[in-house]
């Protein structure tokens, strides 16, 4: 079975997850295809942003549960493959902030859990205002620790604890006040509106871009004073591309730069 499609069209790639019968759940096939496709965009020039969405009536449910069941077989009783699979989740969540190109997650139906940690680790998002998003494990049982990274970091730390101990869901509205997505627009403008804000970056010079990407998640764990000396030396070299200074000139002499 195909868990995922690809389209590239004017430097914007779109991947689907496309296991609508399963909610796109992230099972070990899932997070394998999600982290190898990202290593290839990865080394890919052409393309500048990467739109993630999923088929069917669904963003992203979260991890596969019945999976997680079956490995309950084990002799150790599962212990070796939920640490390697929670760690392997851990690793694709890390390898989208740090892939070069931005990735928007393009949210509809329901993200849950390990689904809305996804949502919670894309450089942006925007989401249909039909959405729910949650952190629910707790509902079943299992909190949801590995999702908590994700979701502290982009939104208080108060509503992230009142979701994580509640598994209470919040509507797109409510999400954005909180900053876990950019915008949340009506359903049959969710693709365009995707899109429009994937083009706006695609149109910017692709090595700024990457630059900026890298540094933004780096400088975010230094302290004040290091944050400012490394993004000075960003800045430097940005500076010595020879794409900057082209475009830099183009302002000056008000004109559209000839990027190479």
């Amino acid at each position: 079975m195909t868990l995922l499609s690809r389209d590239v069209t004017d430097h914007i790639a779109h991947i689907e997850m496309t296991a609508p019968a399963r909610l796109n759940a992230l099972s070990d096939a899932m997070l394998a295809a999600l982290h190898a496709e990202l290593d290839t965009i990865a080394e890919d020039d052409t393309i500048r942003v990467v739109i993630l969405s999923g088929s069917g009536k669904a963003f992203c449910a979260g991890h596969d549960l019945k999976e997680m069941q079956a490995g309950r077989s084990a002799d150790d009783g599962g212990a070796a493959y939920f640490k390697d699979l929670f760690g392997r989740c851990g690793a694709l969540m890390q390898r989208i902030q740090t892939l070069p190109q931005p990735v928007i997650a393009q949210v509809h139906g329901i993200a849950t859990a390990a689904g809305c940690q996804l949502v919670a680790t894309c450089d942006m998002a925007v989401a249909a205002d039909t959405t729910k998003f949650g952190v629910n494990g707790v509902n079943i049982c299992l909190f949801c620790s590995t999702p908590m990274v994700a979701l502290t970091r982009n939104i208080p730390t108060k509503s992230a604890f009142e979701m994580l101990t509640t598994g209470r869901f919040i509507d797109a509205t409510e999400a954005q006040q909180l900053g876990l997505i950019n915008r949340s627009v009506p359903a049959e403008n969710l693709q365009s509106a995707t899109r429009a804000l994937a083009a706006s970056i695609a149109a910017k010079l692709p090595a700024a871009v990457r630059y900026g990407k890298a540094a933004f998640y780096a400088q975010s764990h230094m302290a004040t004073q290091d944050a400012y000396a490394f993004t000075a030396d960003v800045m430097a070299a940005n500076m010595q591309d020879r794409d900057t200074n082209e475009g830099i000139t183009a302002f000056l002499e008000k004109r559209k730069p000839d990027w190479s």
